[in-house]
C-alpha cells in the first residue's frame, strides 16, 4: 500500500510538539500589520504569540490572506515527488477561500502526477476544531489505516465536531460583520459576551449572549454537557487567544465533571486571532450534532 502524508494549515492551531509527534505537514498562513507581513507557523517563529496579542490588545489591526493555489503546489509537489499520496484536511470553506485553492492545486498536480492521489477534505471547521479532526486522522494513520479509511472517517465525523466560541472583545466581531456597530457598543457597555458556534456549512454563527466573562465560559461547558453524548475516553481541545488562566478554568471544569480522557490546550494562532481578538476561547469535542 502506497504511503501518504497528512497536510493541513496553521489555522488548525496545533502545537509544534504535536505536529512533530504525529508527523503532520503544516502550511503556514499569512497575516499582516500594515506593511509588515508574517507567516503563522505552529512554533510562532516569525512573531511571538504574546507579542501578537499585545499588539492586538493595544488597538493594532491584523489582516489575513488565504493560501493560494501556487502555495499549495509548492507544499504538495515535494510530497508527490517523494512517491507519497496526499490527504489534505483543510480549513472551513465557509470561512475562507483556502479550501477552494487546494482543489485548484490538486487538479493541476493530478495532471502532472497521474499515478498519485490527492484527497482534499473540507473540515467545515476552524482553529483546534480543524486541528481535532487532523489529530484523529493522524492517530488513525499511525494505526495503519489507509488514506481512504482516514479520509472517510473525517467525512463521517466532521458534522459531529462541536465548536463553541466566546470572545472578550466585540469590536473584532463588528469588523468581521458578525455583530452590528450598535450591538458592539451596547454589548461592551453592558458586559455582554456572545456565544457562537460553527454550523453545518462551516460558518461562524452567533447563538446567544450572556452577561459577564465567567458566565460565557460556563456557557461553553453547558453546551458540551448538552451535546457530548459519549464523553468517555475523548480527547478535548481548547484554543485560547492568550488567556490561559480562564482557559484552565474551563478545562478543570470539564475534567472534574465529565469522564474525558484528556483536555489539550493551545493558543489560537495569529490568523484565527486576527478575527477574534485577545481573550477568545474555543471549545472542541465530538458530539451528537453540531
Amino acid at each position: 500500500m502506497k504511503d501518504y502524508a497528512i497536510v493541513t494549515e496553521s489555522t488548525a492551531d496545533l502545537s509544534q510538539d504535536m505536529v512533530n509527534e504525529l508527523g503532520i505537514n503544516v502550511i503556514p498562513m499569512a497575516f499582516s500589520f500594515g506593511d509588515e507581513s508574517y507567516l503563522n507557523y505552529p512554533d510562532f517563529r516569525e512573531m511571538d504569540i504574546h507579542k501578537f496579542y499585545e499588539r492586538i490588545k493595544n488597538g493594532e489591526r491584523s489582516t489575513t490572506a488565504l493560501v493560494n493555489s501556487n502555495t499549495f503546489k509548492e507544499y504538495f509537489e515535494p510530497i508527490l515527488q517523494s512517491g507519497n499520496d496526499i490527504l489534505y484536511i483543510g480549513f472551513s470553506s465557509g470561512l475562507s477561500g483556502t479550501f477552494a485553492s487546494s482543489l485548484i492545486a490538486a487538479d493541476e498536480l493530478k495532471q502532472k502526477y497521474p499515478d498519485s492521489r490527492i484527497i482534499c477534505v473540507d473540515t467545515l471547521a476552524a482553529s483546534m476544531g480543524e486541528g481535532l479532526l487532523v489529530y484523529y486522522a493522524a492517530k488513525l494513520k499511525q494505526e495503519g489505516k489507509s488514506i481512504d479509511e482516514v479520509s472517510q472517517w473525517v467525512l463521517d465525523h466532521r458534522l459531529n465536531l462541536c465548536q463553541w466560541f466566546t470572545v472578550d472583545d466585540l469590536n473584532h466581531l463588528k469588523r468581521g460583520g458578525r455583530v452590528s456597530a450598535m450591538a458592539a457598543t451596547l454589548g461592551t457597555a453592558l458586559n455582554v459576551k456572545p456565544i457562537l458556534h460553527t454550523d453545518n456549512e462551516g460558518h461562524l454563527i452567533p447563538v446567544h449572549n450572556v452577561r459577564g466573562r465567567k458566565k460565557s465560559i460556563i456557557a461553553l461547558f453547558e453546551h458540551m454537557q448538552e451535546l457530548c453524548d459519549k464523553p468517555d475516553g475523548q480527547t478535548i481541545f481548547i484554543s485560547h487567544a492568550d488567556c490561559l488562566e480562564e482557559t484552565r478554568f474551563l478545562a478543570d471544569m470539564i475534567k472534574e465533571k465529565m469522564p474525558v480522557k484528556e483536555v489539550i490546550l493551545n493558543f489560537m494562532g495569529p490568523v484565527i486571532g486576527s478575527h477574534t481578538g485577545q481573550g477568545a476561547i474555543s471549545l472542541f469535542f465530538l458530539g451528537k450534532e453540531r
